[in-house]
């Protein structure tokens, strides 16, 4: 900075200004000092910028596993999301690893950001105490609630609903569900709460529920879907309808249904959950939930930069739950046109809501 104010004559103070845009510096001012800047190739320091502010202009999302679609597309909406804000992400993988979540929220690299937007999966209900912290953290996801951090997260329970209901208006009864039983111990997890929309449909439909067609899959994967759909295959299990728990299961549903020679939908309708970009593009391709991806992003965002902003007391906690819709597509009997997103998207059941607590 000392060498840009001696090549254009002013003093460092004024730098400083045409730096972070001050709207009171004269125009032929502003030039000059733009022009010295270009000349020596100068750069601000931003670690000594952060430094003096308190702010790095950096916020962190920590995400089980970008190998997973779900993850990753969640990350490029929050990284579009963050950057209306003028913001970077830096983005860790934990790995679903119990340590490294602990970590990231007590110590981890992502405490040198501005706020973090954290998405756990081995962390359960019992662990909420560790989110008691001074540092700004919005929650994703369903392994906690009623914390003390805002929180971002899914209608399970109603958009599975929606999605068998869906299955038993277009006249199926024997609908298997794939990944149910997968990381179920506090009943608060996706799968869990899935399931119990899963249950519900079928109660208001007065239908009963084979048990036989409740398939587990710890992993959410798409090897993990073939597996299950094969099972029920060589079992002999008679089914007209799979729900799986999310695209992935659902991609390799479609998969083990096709090897088997079994027409879809015409002898079996699937529908998915997540409504990732590869769905639009299978064939057939997959009706599924999109639970509102982008919408949770942004507001996470949008919360995370309050809590940041936020001076003297703070708020309570809040709870978002954007809405969801039901995306019919070819394999739920639905003509779609993958190159078209706006062909598929049929109804939108639920609006978003907010809560403090």
């Amino acid at each position: 900075m000392h060498d840009v104010a001696r090549l254009a004559s002013v003093s460092i103070k004024t730098v400083s200004n045409v730096i972070n845009d001050h709207p009171h510096v004269r125009p032929q001012t502003r030039q000059r000092v733009q022009d010295a800047i270009d000349q020596l190739g100068y750069r601000p320091n931003l670690s000594a910028r952060g430094l003096r502010s308190g702010r790095t202009g950096v916020i962190g999302l920590a995400v089980p596993a970008l190998s997973e679609n779900y993850f990753a597309e969640l990350a490029d909406a929050v990284i579009r999301a963050a950057d209306t804000h003028g913001l970077g992400v830096v983005v860790e993988q934990t790995s679903g690893d119990r340590e490294r979540e602990l970590q990231v929220i007590t110590g981890g690299r992502l405490r040198l950001t501005d706020g973090l937007l954290f998405s756990p999966h081995a962390l359960g209900q019992a662990d909420v105490d560790a989110l008691r912290t001074d540092f700004p953290i919005v929650l994703l996801g369903e392994r906690i609630f009623d914390g003390p951090t805002d929180h971002v997260t899914m209608h399970n329970v109603s958009s599975a609903r929606a999605a068998v209901e869906h299955l038993i208006d277009i006249g199926r009864r024997r609908i298997a569900i794939i990944g149910a039983e997968g990381d179920t111990v506090d009943g608060t997890s996706s799968a869990a709460l899935r399931l119990v929309g899963y249950r519900e449909a079928f109660d208001g439909a007065g239908l009963a529920i084979d048990s036989r067609l409740i398939r587990s899959g710890r992993h959410w994967s798409r090897t993990a879907g073939v597996l299950a759909v094969r099972e029920l295959i060589n079992e002999g299990i008679e089914f007209d309808a799979v729900f799986a728990l999310n695209d992935a299961l659902g991609l390799g549903a479609l998969r083990a249904l096709g090897e088997a020679g079994l027409r879809v939908p015409e002898d079996v309708a699937v529908i998915g959950f997540d409504d990732i970009d590869e769905s639009r593009f299978s064939i057939p391709s997959m009706s599924t939930v999109d639970a509102g991806r982008k919408e949770i992003a942004v507001a996470a965002v949008d919360m995370l930069v309050e809590r940041i902003d936020e001076k003297g007391e703070r708020r309570p906690p809040r709870t978002v739950k954007p809405g969801y819709r039901i995306v019919r597509r070819e394999s739920t009997g639905f003509p779609s046109r993958a190159t078209d997103p706006s062909d598929v998207a049929s109804w939108s059941p639920s609006a978003g809501d907010s809560t403090a607590r």
